[in-house]
């Protein structure tokens, strides 16, 4: 039982008596070849019994985390709109936001954009529309957030523009914020006419309190020409605002509508060939060779947001660097490993984006 006990914790990582161990180890061997074991299956059983010291943790902690793993596993099969926001609101997890948000899409979610009269502070979800909170805009005020639903909960939806910002007591730059993102979009103008009449109005009356007006009433509109819309800028708003695309993704910036030459589901077909593939850059990993040379593991969604495995070995790494985010057109062969595909890299290279319409 003693050394039962010591084998245990050697394993638990709570032993550091290495002449015991290599004693323990000994006599494991013998009592093995003294029962008649061939040597080849007793080595081969003491090299995972210190394979699994590696990873092994105390019975009460298993058992825990097995029941919260089964929990996961039903609730993201069951209900897998729900299960991602609450992994939003839990601003947790090992992705960026995005990532997230992307997997909520494919499993069948709309996603919307922040709403002044739908959106509470985290995401919310109402029915398949799941709404963006105002949490994820990263320069507002989250004092006016908070008046915000405070103030809806309270005296019902926003009518209009000037409705919203006499009620709320907004300040210009917190409403061009909501207008850019397209939270007043419920008021069925445009973004540009938006902000034009934001500016007049408010440039020529002061706020005032929300509880000094006692009937509602509304100031003369301005008569503004029409003013076109442009997606391109929505999305670089959004990538300024939320820091990234929400109704469409990086790949809608692309200059280049080239997505691949098959998507990720289709890589495993096609063992031991040279491919070329697409990806949104999600993550990467470092590490060192035998020889002491760096080489990297890439993660990348491709444009059904889907993932894909990356494989950059020393030299393609020091010949074709990953640049951080962004979309990267990839060449490789692919190779499976326990049936999963991943492309080693012979070359890799940022695809250009179309220019943003605003700066023009």
């Amino acid at each position: 039982m003693a050394d039962a006990d010591v084998l245990r914790r050697m394993m638990s990582g709570q032993y550091r008596s290495k002449d015991h161990l290599i004693e323990i180890e000994d006599k494991f061997f013998s009592n093995c070849k003294a029962k008649g074991y061939p040597e080849k299956i007793s080595r081969e059983i003491w090299r995972q019994m210190e394979s699994f010291a590696g990873y092994s943790f105390n019975k009460a902690h298993s058992a825990s985390f097995a029941v919260e793993s089964y929990q996961s596993l039903f609730l993201k099969t069951y209900y897998p709109l729900e299960f991602m926001v609450a992994v939003l609101n839990n601003y947790g997890g090992f992705y960026n936001r995005k990532v997230y948000v992307n997997e909520a899409r494919i499993s069948g979610g709309n996603i919307c954009l922040p709403c002044v009269n739908q959106s509470v502070f985290n995401t919310s979800i109402q029915g398949k529309d799941i709404y963006q909170g105002f949490d994820c805009l990263l320069n507002l005020e989250g004092k006016l957030a908070h008046r915000i639903i405070e103030e809806r909960e309270a005296n019902g939806k926003y009518t209009s523009l000037e409705n919203f910002v006499k009620r709320t007591q907004t300040g210009i730059e917190q409403v061009v914020i909501l207008i850019r993102v397209g939270a007043l979009r419920f008021t069925g103008t445009g973004k540009k006419q938006l902000l034009w009449a934001a500016h007049l109005m408010m440039s020529k009356h002061k706020p005032v309190a929300a509880s000094m007006a006692l009937f509602e009433t509304e100031s003369r509109k301005p008569i503004l020409p029409p003013l076109e819309g442009d997606i391109l800028e929505d999305y670089y708003d959004e990538m300024e605002l939320i820091g990234f695309c929400v109704t469409g993704t990086l790949f809608d910036l692309t200059k280049s509508d080239y997505r691949g030459d098959m998507p990720a589901r289709e890589l495993h077909l096609h063992e031991g060939k040279i491919v070329r593939v697409v990806g949104d850059f999600v993550c990467e990993k470092f590490v060192k060779t035998k020889r002491g040379d760096l080489m990297k593991f890439g993660v990348f969604l491709d444009a059904e947001g889907r993932f894909f495995d990356t494989v950059h070995f020393p030299q393609s790494l020091a010949k074709y660097p990953l640049l951080g985010a962004g979309v990267y057109l990839v060449e490789g062969k692919v190779v499976l490993e326990y049936g999963c595909p991943s492309v080693e890299v012979i070359r890799c290279a940022k695809m250009p984006l179309k220019p943003d319409p605003r700066s023009e």
